[in-house]
């Protein structure tokens, strides 16, 4: 450990520098390669041993870069090996549709959000014209609902301007009217008289009904109450056998305090006085 800090090295005596071959070999051929670490970026199944590689299992991959590019930018493929079996599986960025693909070695696991119109049913997959066609006839689509929707606010719109002008002309002929008969003045007394007056008549009925009710054929009027109070008064002064009224009968109240007998707690008990002996 103290040699790699020491700034001089030792040199043997018939130590030659000259001898010290420099070669240059040539630069290897193909793609670039390098290793890099890197996480699963989906969910796969390898198709060797049946084993699952779930997304985000971190990998010592070997990282190459293709001569495919799409836009000019660059695709980059990635080579890994299974957990289990140690098979090799690759895949390649795909920036075309901000994902990767799955070359060999594994299959991807079934991604319900993934899944294009016409991809899983036996299908052909949408070509970017089909999509096109298809992005437009949607759009036209939401333009003819758009229209609707506005037709059914113009037409709501249309019927409360209908509303308010039948309302208008409404008041205008009453007005009209009033204006005929005398002033509105005149004929909001003339109404408030009409009520007054039938008020009026009613409570009339009513006392009517009311004297009727309280009258005898002979016309006298019925006093069942002061009957009854003048019947009690004579009972109470009436004399009873003796001289003596019902009221000098009656004993005079008191307010002595009536003593309170104390409970009896050793019978509650269970316990038993002696009786006394004296």
């Amino acid at each position: 450990m103290s040699e790699r800090k020491v700034l001089t090295k030792y040199y043997p005596p018939d130590f030659d520098p000259s001898k010290i071959a420099r070669t240059r070999g040539p630069k290897p051929a193909g793609p670039k390669v390098q290793t890099v670490r890197l996480m699963a970026p989906f969910s796969m199944k390898c198709t060797s041993c049946g084993e699952y590689i779930y997304k985000g299992r971190k990998f010592n991959a070997r990282k190459e870069t293709t001569d495919e590019k799409y836009l000019n930018i660059p695709i980059f493929r990635f080579y890994i090996r299974c957990t289990r079996c140690s098979g090799e599986i690759t895949f390649k960025t795909d920036p075309k549709n901000m994902d990767y693909t799955c070359e060999k070695g594994a299959k991807r696991n079934f991604e319900v959000w993934r899944q294009n119109p016409g991809e899983g049913n036996g299908e052909e997959m949408e070509t970017d014209q089909e999509r096109l066609d298809r992005l437009e006839a949607e759009e036209a689509e939401m333009g003819v609902m758009e229209n609707l929707e506005t037709k059914v606010v113009d037409a709501k719109r249309e019927m409360e301007i209908a509303d308010a002008l039948d309302e208008i002309r409404t008041r205008n002929a009453r007005n009209e009217r009033a204006g005929n008969k005398g002033d509105v003045a005149d004929l909001a007394q003339r109404a408030e008289e009409e009520k007054d007056a039938e008020r009026k008549r009613i409570e009339q009925e009513d006392e009517e009904a009311a004297r009727r009710a309280f009258t005898t054929e002979d016309g006298e009027k019925v006093r069942k109450l002061v009957d009854e109070e003048a019947t009690n008064d004579e009972a109470e002064q009436a004399p009873i056998k003796g001289g003596e009224t019902v009221a000098e009968m009656m004993p005079p109240p008191t307010f002595k305090r009536a003593p309170k007998k104390k409970r009896d707690l050793g019978a509650a008990l269970g316990i038993k006085k002696k009786a006394s002996l004296v």
